[in-house]
């Protein structure tokens, strides 16, 4: 088989064309269950996957065919790729901790497995930033703004100094850098933004967890 390079968008798609009949699917609805709800995305990967000649669309039947069938499977089996299933858990803060954790599952984000570098999904979950306080912050790269998808690894929960993590203090989720202030035998939250924002302290005898560390940001898509 003709080695072939395929975006994790087209990946998601590919996948969910094996489960429903996309050409009967607004553009939004793909995104939505694919993880990015840019319709000119979706629109243009699925363009993509028709000129590769892996699927399909009848626009006029309304009918989508995803012409490599179980062949798919294997090419990315054969390439170490593979779709995970993250839930969204909910929103997280960017700014004070006022924004209410939820644990509830709200849906699900399906990213390549490329793209947080594991084997396995296990442990994993995303929230959505909410707010500014974080948009100066580079985790792989990238900033995190509002509406931004944060991966976050729930097993790694030990604080280590500069890493951002994911935290609950009195029942409020948010986002921050971990700073340990010994001398002061105090924990700062610091916040990495274009704003000048007062850190959050917590005492050692504060209501404070830390869910995890945040591994990836998967962007908000762009208008």
């Amino acid at each position: 088989m003709q080695s072939l390079t395929l975006h994790p968008l087209q990946e998601a798609i590919l996948q969910l064309s094996r489960e429903r009949n996309i050409a009967k699917m607004k553009l939004r609805e793909i995104g939505r269950l694919v993880g990015d709800p840019s319709p000119q995305k979706i629109k243009h990967h699925l363009q993509q996957l028709e000129k590769k000649g892996l699927i399909k669309i009848d626009r006029e039947r309304q009918v989508a065919q995803n012409t490599m069938h179980g062949s798919i499977e294997g090419f990315l089996k054969k390439k170490g790729s593979k779709l995970f299933r993250i839930p969204i858990v909910g929103a997280a803060n960017c700014g004070p901790a006022e924004l209410l954790a939820e644990e509830n599952i709200i849906g699900y984000l399906r990213v390549s497995n490329a793209l947080v570098h594991r084997q396995s999904s296990d442990d994993l979950f995303a929230v959505r930033a909410s707010g500014y306080s974080m948009n100066q912050a580079r985790v792989n790269g990238k900033t995190i703004d509002d509406g931004d998808l944060l991966i976050v690894d729930g097993a790694d929960n030990v604080p280590e100094e500069g890493k951002v993590i994911l935290s609950v203090i009195d029942g409020a989720a948010n986002v921050k850098r971990y700073h340990k202030d010994a001398q002061n035998n105090q924990i700062a939250l610091l916040s990495d933004s274009t704003n000048d924002l007062a850190p959050i302290y917590i005492h050692e005898d504060d209501d404070f967890v830390i869910n995890g560390h945040v591994i990836e940001v998967v962007k908000r898509p762009t208008q």
